[in-house]
């Protein structure tokens, strides 16, 4: 196997869990900003919404880093990160500099969303629990 097919599915994993990583920490770092951020989006119940983000975030990072049912991972920040830019980043119904600023960043989380695809399609590489070698020598099912 190259490089290609060995080392980068795990440095894609961790990036995207630096990634991830880095957006829990501001919500949990800066709550109440993050919180007046959403109401002004009209998020309903939206302390219950940061919370299963959260929850979300953690799930898919634990999933992803070790490569545990990483693909199902994928899934999970997938639709977070879908959801999310649709509801926080409307640059749609915005003007001028507003307008480029919330472009920029859907358009970073569409990009996101485009490797957690490639994730679900390939897979998490050899360097994941999900490939290690299954004893008696049965495949997988």
């Amino acid at each position: 196997m190259s490089f290609s097919e060995t080392i980068s599915p795990l440095l894609g994993r961790c990036a995207l869990v630096w990634f991830f990583g880095a957006v829990a920490m501001t919500i949990i770092t800066d709550w109440g900003r993050v919180q007046g951020l959403m109401e002004a989006r009209h998020v309903p119940l939206v302390p219950i919404v940061m919370l299963l983000a959260l929850v979300f975030i953690f799930l898919g990072c634990v999933s992803l880093l070790l490569g545990y049912h990483a693909r199902h991972g994928a899934v999970i920040l997938f639709g977070l990160t879908i959801v999310a830019a649709v509801t926080l980043h409307p640059f749609w119904l915005m003007t001028g500099e507003a307008r480029q600023a919330e472009f920029e960043i859907f358009a970073r989380d569409v990009a996101i969303c485009g490797g957690l695809l490639l994730m679900v399609g390939m897979g998490p590489g050899p360097f994941a629990i999900d490939n290690r070698a299954r004893g008696g020598g049965r495949g997988r099912r």
